[in-house]
């Protein structure tokens, strides 16, 4: 029997009532098999498993693929949208990839990712929106964010990755996430991108950054108002190399 290791988030911790749990699977069992274990282990996961994503060792997997032994499995509803990392991502450029309790000290984010050719940054903040109208008026007092940190992180490196892959004149990227609970109209996010100019590409360099990044890293929010509380899910379930 091969023994492995499932981290539960969000709405699938709630269902599960625990955070993590260790389960015995058959030599070369899939994803798939997995699932159906969690739901014989887990009754009240069985209305969200359909839709919810897998990855192991903290990259996603999909149903056919086999759990290698002593895997860490863990199981979420699509992203809803990244300790400290700081690094060159493998060239001459800065690279600043984060998932953070703190507040977003945009200054200092792009002291970080200017250089002496520096001479454009592109900056998208995202905020805790206490109304929305859409329709009628829906009221939101705060947001609790959480997120698979360890992989929220190699995932921010992957869209830092495709970003120089479509833009290389791009010199700096930064890419912050806050986690916790935020109150309305606080700043929860940071995408940042710098060239020499402003014609480079940096706006369309950061919109991807963010647009990427509600659909690969692994990070939630919960919504909190008057009505109550209700876990936010996206709709994007990754593809094979996401």
């Amino acid at each position: 029997m091969n023994k492995i290791h499932v981290l539960f988030f969000a709405s699938l911790k709630d269902r599960a009532g625990q955070a993590k749990v260790d389960l015995e699977l058959p030599d070369c069992a899939t994803v798939s098999d997995l699932k159906e274990l969690v739901i014989q282990r887990f009754p009240a996961v069985a209305p969200l498993i359909g839709h919810a994503l897998v990855s192991v060792n903290q990259n996603y997997a999909f149903d056919g693929d086999i759990i290698p032994e002593d895997a860490e499995v863990a199981l979420f509803p699509p992203v809803s949208g990244g300790s400290e990392n700081a690094g060159s991502d493998g060239d001459a450029f800065p690279t600043v990839l984060r998932v953070v309790y703190d507040p977003l000290d945009l200054d200092d984010l792009i002291r970080q990712i200017t250089l002496p050719t520096t001479g454009a940054a592109c900056v998208f903040t995202g905020m805790v929106r206490g109304i929305t109208r859409r329709g009628g008026v829906h009221e939101t007092s705060s947001l609790e964010y959480e997120a698979y940190v360890p992989m929220a992180e190699a995932k921010m490196a992957q869209v830092a990755r495709e970003i120089r892959e479509r833009w290389p004149s791009v010199e700096g990227i930064a890419i912050v996430q806050r986690i916790g609970r935020l109150e309305a109209g606080t700043p929860t996010v940071l995408i940042a991108c710098t060239a020499s100019h402003r014609d480079t590409g940096v706006f369309d360099a950061a919109r991807y950054g963010i647009d990427r990044l509600k659909e690969i890293v692994p990070i939630w929010k919960k919504e909190i108002g008057p009505g109550g509380e209700v876990w936010i899910e996206g709709d994007y379930h990754p593809q094979q190399g996401d």
